[in-house]
């Protein structure tokens, strides 16, 4: 229970950020996406400095998907990413970096595809029809859904899910946490009248099913390269990819099913 108090205490001016870009929303939204986008890319970039990613490239490919989501659409932010690929080849030659070869290469763009594509989406997201709700909506439903899992687990636990990858998590737990995402989005929208009791249990269904996997797919990197957390944002508890990495997957989720249930 303390551990828990602590999390949520060091959360508290993350979650105050959060609320105060996705309220204002366009460019101080996308600003605030972009920032906290830079921030994980970072984290990721020193657990890996061991193959010497050329980092200026990662962080301009995030940069400029951001840009591409703000004022343009899909296309333009895989033309985006599209372009990282060649600013990461000559800035790697181009430098010390070179070093790194192909495993570098390899770093930078795993941080542009992962936490590039999920701002891009963030901000892509908050522009479509009710995004700001629907951003709240899967912000909510992701982070209910770990603390689902959190209890659920440390109550009922007793099948390991990937003991490999993350020993402490268990199947009970995911399941636990997958009934809290789907109730934490329908609850979210009770009150709404743009988005009706089927669409909200299908947009919390897609949040608690990605979720887990992206909390999954910071483990394994984080056992891959030996390290416990990826920074000290948060003081005892870890770095901005520890605390967004199940949000990292399920923003992309979510805005790919809002566009389908809004049939655009």
């Amino acid at each position: 229970m303390s551990d828990l108090g602590g999390r949520v205490l060091a959360a508290i001016p993350a979650i105050a950020f959060a609320v105060f870009i996705v309220v204002q929303g366009e460019w101080w939204f996308a600003a605030g996406a972009i920032a906290l986008g830079l921030i994980c890319l970072h984290e990721l970039y020193l657990m890996l400095a061991s193959v010497r990613p050329a980092r200026l490239a990662g962080f301009l490919g995030l940069i400029g998907m951001g840009v591409a989501a703000m004022t343009g659409g899909p296309e333009d932010v895989l033309l985006a990413l599209a372009a990282t690929v060649a600013v990461t080849f000559l800035l790697t030659i181009a430098g010390p970096s070179a070093a790194g070869g192909v495993f570098g290469m390899a770093a930078v763009l795993l941080g542009v595809v992962w936490v590039g594509t999920a701002i891009a989406h963030a901000i892509m997201l908050r522009e479509l029809d009710h995004g700001g709700g629907i951003l709240a909506a899967v912000l909510v439903g992701t982070f209910a859904g770990d603390t689902g899992a959190y209890f659920g687990g440390k109550a009922l636990g007793r099948t390991p899910l990937a003991p490999r990858i993350s020993p402490n998590k268990t199947v009970e737990g995911l399941l636990f946490g997958i009934f809290t995402a789907v109730l934490a989005v329908w609850v979210v929208n009770w009150y709404q009248d743009w988005i009706d009791t089927p669409q909200a249990l299908i947009l919390g269904a897609a949040v608690a099913i990605v979720a887990p996997i992206g909390d999954l797919f910071e483990s394994f990197i984080k056992r891959d390269v030996g390290t416990k957390d990826t920074g000290r944002l948060f003081g005892a508890h870890g770095g901005a990819l520890d605390r967004l990495d199940a949000v990292l997957f399920s923003l992309v989720a979510g805005y790919y099913v809002w566009r389908a249930l809004l049939g655009a």
